[in-house]
């Protein structure tokens, strides 16, 4: 069994910033990808942003430059600073996983359970 566990949502004034960390642990080999989305209400799930286990990142559009995406991989931790918050960056952020379980092989993922980011305006 593999855990991923969010910390630090939280309420903040538009233009303020917020930092989320996401801590994996369990029958955990190695992890490759780790990643942020986020779901608004009444919308779908959308990706943030992604970073492998050698440190190359991907970002949405609507949040290049203003969010960084980094990890501690000997903590299996992965992190999401942001910046210049906007109203629209309210939704809830999801931590997610692609990892090598210890007994069953590669190519598995997890999702956290969520952590609730609003922005204020």
């Amino acid at each position: 069994q593999v855990q991923l566990v969010e910390s630090g949502g939280g309420l903040v004034q538009a233009g303020g910033s917020l930092r989320v960390s996401c801590a994996a642990s369990g029958s955990i080999f190695s992890i490759n990808n780790m990643g942020w989305y986020r779901q608004a209400p009444g919308k779908q799930r959308e990706l943030v942003a992604t970073i492998t286990s050698g440190g190359t990142t991907n970002y949405a559009d609507s949040v290049k430059g203003r969010f960084t995406i980094s990890r501690d991989n000997a903590k299996n931790t992965v992190y999401l600073q942001m910046n210049s918050l906007k109203p629209e960056d309210t939704a809830v952020y999801y931590c997610n996983a692609v990892y090598t379980h210890q007994a069953m092989g590669p190519y598995f993922r997890s999702w956290g359970q969520g952590t609730q980011v609003t922005v204020s305006s």
